[in-house]
């Protein structure tokens, strides 16, 4: 008499065995399915995010000046998104090109001397009229240059942005060449530190300030790729140097 094997005489014991190893490989499937829509659909929908609240913004803070009559959503049954960013947008070049003649620069001249003469007015307009001219100037190399510096303290690296060469006092109370390191702070990279560091103490980075600030804002998830010659990274490094120096 032939003996039968345990899974012939159960067959419902042999399928239960055989669904507990497909379990595990089934669960990790649909969590590798899950985190792959996670990885394609979060950047996307952040992007948007961001981008439908400023066209928003803009929206709430521009379309209340417009009269009813020039409005376009006064004459639709649906409201037109980015209508206030396009009417700023030409208003901002409007003025541009007005202020680019002789009599924009007349009453341009004039406005700023009634500012000069407001005790409070005039340090805030001065200071941010500064800034962004400096900061939307051609040949304005602010923020573009990504270097490592050592701070907070000896031992400690953090990436900054130099935004230009020190002068006046600061300068002249140092023998060697100083320049402004702006070290921003993660993930919020609008607030940060200034630092008057010797450019000896400086070190450039071949990363992009766009890639500095993806890594400063990802608190260092982000890492850009390496774009040194091959025979500069043969080189001893000169922090590395500077240490064993010491």
């Amino acid at each position: 008499m032939t003996k039968r094997s345990p899974e012939i005489e159960n067959p419902a014991r042999s399928g239960a065995l055989a669904a507990i190893p497909l379990r595990p490989a089934l669960f990790a499937r649909l969590r590798a399915y899950f985190f792959a829509g996670v990885l394609v659909t979060a950047p996307i929908g952040i992007t948007v995010y961001l981008a439908w609240s400023v066209v928003s913004w803009v929206d709430q803070s521009v379309l209340p000046f417009i009269p009813a009559k020039y409005n376009p959503e006064t004459y639709l049954p649906f409201s037109l998104p980015g209508i206030g960013l396009v009417v700023l947008v030409v208003f901002l070049t409007a003025i541009g090109a007005i202020t680019a003649g002789m009599v924009g620069r007349m009453v341009v001249g004039y406005g700023e001397r009634v500012l000069s003469r407001m005790p409070v007015i005039r340090s805030v307009y001065s200071a941010t009229k500064q800034i962004f001219e400096t900061m939307l100037a051609k040949q304005s190399t602010a923020f573009r240059e990504v270097v490592l510096v050592e701070f907070p303290r000896t031992g400690m690296w953090s990436i900054g942005f130099i935004t230009g060469v020190t002068e006046g006092e600061v300068q002249e109370l140092s023998d060697k060449e100083v320049v402004n390191v702006y070290i921003p702070t993660t993930p919020n990279p609008t607030s940060g530190y200034l630092c008057f560091v010797a450019r000896s103490e400086v070190y450039p980075l071949s990363m992009s300030d766009v890639e500095g600030i993806k890594m400063v804002v990802s608190g260092g998830l982000v890492i850009p790729p390496d774009r040194r010659p091959p025979e500069e990274r043969k080189k001893p490094p000169p922090i590395r140097a500077r240490l064993v120096g010491e």
